[in-house]
């Protein structure tokens, strides 16, 4: 069986863990939700719970603000992970004070050796204006190397623009040009 590696993209708020979260269920695989949001603050922890709710019972659910590449490693090749999301990840990495080259080097390599099926979502960073200062630039920078390094090495690549799918490589099912997320879901 051939396990496959989507990469989702986008923007803030674009759609892309709801479209994520629709490709992970496709598969009809035992879930495993990896998080690497930390909650700071009451909104924080008031989204978190709400993502969990509309998520529903039928996952698993793995906090993993930095240490994701173990999760990786263990998984079976009968599981689907969705792994939520790659910005919120590198954040907690830089801020850490962690060796960020060699890290985003060992979390693209856990995700092309992972023996299941994975989703990835991340968001594009680089769009807007250059950032007034150099931990912005580096965060940026970096969002958009760790970005092309897991897009070279995806079967599919999909970016998501005010809630619609756009295929940027390989071929997905579930995107067509009358692709609509359910009322609500966005």
């Amino acid at each position: 069986m051939r396990k496959t590696l989507y990469f989702v993209t986008g923007g803030a708020a674009s759609g892309k863990s709801t479209f994520a979260e629709t490709l992970a269920r496709g598969t009809e695989k035992p879930k495993i939700y990896v998080a690497t949001m930390q909650p700071y603050d009451d909104e924080m922890r008031a989204k978190l719970t709400k993502h969990q709710s509309d998520r529903g019972d039928d996952w698993t659910t793995i906090e993993a603000p930095i240490d994701v590449v173990t999760i990786l490693k263990k998984a079976q090749p009968t599981d689907v992970i969705l792994l939520d999301c790659v910005t919120l990840w590198l954040t907690n990495v830089l801020l850490a004070d962690h060796d960020v080259e060699a890290a985003c080097g060992e979390l693209v390599n856990a995700l092309v050796t992972c023996r299941c099926d994975v989703v990835v979502v991340s968001n594009e960073v680089g769009m807007g204006i250059v950032p007034d200062n150099a931990l912005s630039r580096k965060f940026r920078n970096m969002q958009g190397k760790i970005n092309q390094m897991i897009a070279a090495r995806a079967d599919t690549v999909i970016t998501v623009i005010s809630g619609l799918p756009l295929v940027l490589k390989g071929s997905c099912d579930l995107v067509s040009a009358t692709h609509v997320f359910p009322a609500g879901k966005v």
